[in-house]
């Protein structure tokens, strides 16, 4: 009996993007998809939507013809739901992995260049290794320095600017940790998960996604006042919910007394958290995933 290949739903949550940007995204991915039906590793394959944005970026007329330009190439349906509201990355993916059939998600950036041979060469790991539970593809132009193994890809967490997991892994750490993350670390966090129930990370160096990010002129990363509030608010929570508390004290005193305005509110926010009994469980306390070096998760190669 001839099996039947693999199903897809690729999933990516809008805020305010590029219409542009977005059908070009589509576009490269549409390649990638028919090249890995060509080879008969891929079958139905459906995008998914959600619109966090305060003005919807599509129009249902203009998915349609979305759909209908690139269903040539093997994609099968693209759904779209604008939200109507700002759900941050982690409850806008958890809405469209609700009620998920697909076999694979692939859950990705829609600024996004997908690389042609990117779907092969992310599905390739799940067949070849034991225990996978998400592959994360390499971003080009600027790399994520975290460590990985030269020979099986295995690294110490994913971000799912291109991550790729299955079904059965998605229900069991049922998503992301949207109770606790808006924005920032909620990948890290649901990749510690993954560790914990006992599935492995793989980053596959061989698929490529082009990400655009940008520099400024001086060769210096443009943080925004989201990412700078968001990601000092999801370092004490992170620290917190994985049982370190001597971080979360540092944290604190070392935002409060050289961090921003906007990073001092977000540690005002954590307290208004501990005060009212809002924050996580505790997990890993013996520290079998869980690292922290440095201000980050794990320790760099650059």
């Amino acid at each position: 009996m001839i099996q039947a290949a693999p199903t897809l739903q690729v999933q990516s949550v809008l805020y305010g993007n590029d219409k542009a940007h977005v059908t070009r995204f589509i576009e490269a991915l549409s390649r990638s998809i028919e090249l890995a039906r060509s080879a008969g590793v891929l079958g139905d394959t459906h995008v998914s939507f959600g619109d966090c944005s305060p003005v919807a970026v599509f129009s249902d007329h203009e998915i349609g013809d979305l759909l209908a330009r690139h269903k040539r190439f093997g994609l099968d349906a693209i759904s779209y739901e604008f939200f109507d509201q700002n759900k941050g990355s982690a409850a806008g993916h958890n809405h469209l992995l609700r009620g998920l059939t697909a076999d694979y998600v692939l859950i990705v950036n829609p600024d996004t260049i997908p690389a042609p041979d990117l779907l092969i060469e992310m599905l390739k790991p799940f067949s070849e290794q034991v225990r996978v539970g998400a592959v994360e593809a390499r971003q080009l132009p600027l790399e994520h320095p975290k460590p990985y193994d030269p020979k099986t890809g295995e690294t110490p967490w994913i971000t799912t600017a291109c991550a790729l997991t299955t079904r059965e892994v998605a229900a069991a750490v049922e998503g992301f940790d949207a109770e606790t993350f808006f924005l920032y670390c909620d990948d890290v966090d649901w990749s510690w998960r993954v560790r914990l129930a006992g599935y492995r990370l793989i980053l596959r160096d061989s698929a490529r996604i082009f990400h655009d990010k940008r520099l400024g002129t001086d060769g210096s990363w443009q943080v925004g006042a989201a990412e700078e509030y968001y990601s000092a608010e999801a370092a004490l929570l992170m620290a917190y919910k994985w049982s370190r508390p001597e971080l979360v004290e540092k944290y604190s005193r070392d935002l409060r007394l050289m961090g921003s305005e906007l990073q001092r509110k977000a540690v005002d926010a954590f307290e208004r958290r501990r005060e009212d009994g809002r924050l996580p469980a505790q997990l890993d306390p013996d520290r079998a995933v869980s690292e922290f070096v440095d201000g980050v998760y794990a320790k760099h190669r650059f």
